[in-house]
């Protein structure tokens, strides 16, 4: 064996006093070189999910997924993958336990998955934080001058708010008409004028109308047959009579039944 291939103990130790005459190795690479690869064992199998972040555990599934992910019919999340992250289980050399590779659920984590253990944790966090409406207090207290806020105080500011706004808006709309980009709303609101129609149109077209109504009757007489009109004629007799005429032919009546009756009674 060449000394030089063994790394000298002394060295190691920076106890060696030879210097560059020593047989042996002053090198501390040729140690890692010789060292001989344990086949019984794996640097993956060393490592569990306890000592994981989530990035790790996000890489670890990405890689176990192209496994499992080819030609899947579902997007379920299967409850042995699942059940094996909460309780830690999963591994490189995980296997499931419902057919292995052939499972037909997924084996990757839904997004947003959060496990239980982080979930107690963040539940604790949230417990142990300051509620909001202490937290305003805690800042109030620590400003040094303060207005007491009144009714009064409220509506002022409140006034003030919305003239701001409308300000905004009314450049906004006056910028907006500049450029010409107003919308039709918009339009009505600044014009309403805009939309009512011209009083001279409307005149025209009732001219119009009406010179159209004589044309349209010549030609309908025009069109109408030349024989006799079978169209009936009004009858200008009124078959209901007034109390004086009713009185005459009363009269009338009563005169002839004596005439009648005066011949009879000679006979």
């Amino acid at each position: 064996v060449d000394p030089k291939s063994i790394l000298c103990e002394f060295y190691k130790a920076g106890q060696c006093v030879k210097g560059f005459k020593c047989k042996f190795s002053h090198d501390l690479n040729v140690q890692r070189k010789g060292e001989k690869i344990d086949i019984y064992s794996d640097k993956r199998d060393q490592g569990t999910m306890e000592d994981w972040d989530q990035a790790t555990l996000e890489k670890v599934v990405e890689s176990k997924g192209k496994e499992y992910q080819q030609n899947k019919p579902t997007d379920i999340v299967c409850k042995y993958f699942l059940e094996a992250v909460e309780k830690k289980q999963y591994g490189w050399f995980w296997v499931c336990p419902n057919g292995g590779k052939d499972c037909h659920y997924r084996h990757a984590l839904p997004p947003g998955y959060v496990l239980k253990s982080q979930m107690k944790a963040l539940i604790e966090e949230e417990s142990e934080k300051t509620p909001i409406e202490d937290e305003i207090e805690n800042q109030r207290a620590k400003l040094k001058t303060s207005t007491p806020m009144t009714p009064e105080l409220f509506m002022e500011w409140k006034k003030k708010k919305i003239a701001e706004r409308d300000e905004g808006l009314a450049a906004q709309r006056a910028e907006r008409a500049k450029n010409d980009r107003m919308s039709g709303r918009e339009l009505f609101l600044s014009d309403a004028s805009l939309f009512v129609d011209d009083a001279e149109a409307y005149e025209k077209y009732q001219r119009e109308e009406e010179f159209d109504a004589p044309e349209n009757k010549a030609n309908s007489d025009s069109a109408a047959p030349t024989g006799p009109s079978t169209a009936s004629v009004p009858d200008d007799d009124d078959d209901e009579l007034d109390i004086d005429e009713l009185n005459e032919l009363e009269a009338s009546l009563s005169k002839t039944s004596i005439q009648i009756q005066e011949p009879s009674a000679e006979t």
